[in-house]
This record gives C-alpha cells, sequence and structure tokens, in this order.
C-alpha cells in the first residue's frame, strides 16, 4: 500500500469540508477530469461520485464510492477507473499542535490489470501520483475561505 502524508495549517473540519464537497474531487485528485454528478448523500457510505478520468478526447466515465467515513477524521473510497480497475484510496485527517491537520492518505490497486502488478512496481507511481494529490488538497484547504 501507498502511503504519503502532508501537513496543512487549517484544522481537520476545514480539510473535511473540502472532501465532503463532492463538485471539488477533480481539483485535488489526480487523473480526474470532470465531475459529472454528486449523489444527494455524499459522503455517506455507498454514496457515489461520477467523474470522468483521462484527458479530453480521451475521457472514461467511471465512480468512486464512499466505504467507510468518520467526520471529520477518516473517509474511505473505491475509486474506479475502467480498465485499469479500482482502487481503496482511505484518507486520515488528524490534528496537529497549532490547529493544523496532518493527512495521510492510503491507497492499493485492488482490481483489475493494476492488481495484478506486482507491489514493488505499482507502489512508486501511487506515491508520486499522490504527492501531487495532497499538494493540491493543501493548496486548496489553506485557501479557501
Amino acid at each position: 500500500m501507498s502511503r504519503n502524508s502532508r501537513t496543512v495549517s487549517v484544522p481537520p473540519q476545514q480539510v473535511w469540508d473540502v472532501l465532503a464537497d463532492g463538485w471539488l474531487y477533480p481539483l485535488w485528485v489526480v487523473g480526474a477530469s470532470r465531475m459529472r454528478d454528486v449523489d444527494d448523500a455524499w459522503p455517506a457510505p455507498g454514496s457515489r461520485l461520477h467523474h470522468s478520468v483521462g484527458a479530453w478526447p480521451a475521457l472514461l466515465d467511471d465512480t468512486t464510492e464512499v466505504l467507510e467515513r468518520r467526520e471529520p477524521a477518516f473517509l474511505k473510497l473505491r475509486a474506479r477507473a475502467w480498465p485499469g480497475g479500482a482502487a481503496e484510496v482511505a484518507l486520515h485527517l488528524t490534528p496537529t499542535a497549532g490547529g493544523g491537520t496532518e493527512i495521510v492518505i492510503e491507497e492499493d490497486a485492488v482490481s483489475g490489470p493494476g492488481a495484478l502488478v506486482p507491489s514493488l512496481l505499482r507502489q512508486p507511481p501511487l506515491a508520486w501520483r499522490n504527492v501531487e494529490t495532497l499538494r493540491r488538497l493543501a493548496l486548496i484547504v489553506e485557501r479557501r475561505r
């Protein structure tokens, strides 16, 4: 499993507010290109984001589903990107001294061709991708009013 972390200068609830706004998903998730719809219950377990991945004109429509939620500390998702398969992504939000938040993202492929790639080869690209994902998330949460 790939694991990355980043500390931001805002409290966990402020980070959670961005995660809970499904329409912001393609702003911070590397690979997500556009939102098509957000279930009204998002981010309740079982609710989904309907997004596209890739670059125009080669876009693929898919979904991300909430598997578990503990506001404002934890969100577990199953992100699909067919034909690549699916990944499980866990976001942990932990308060830090001074009112900030440590954001930890854990991700691994769980189905499809991506899961067939040996872990030793699959983890470095996931880690690299999630460094940028956390950078984008930090930019949003620290500048959002």
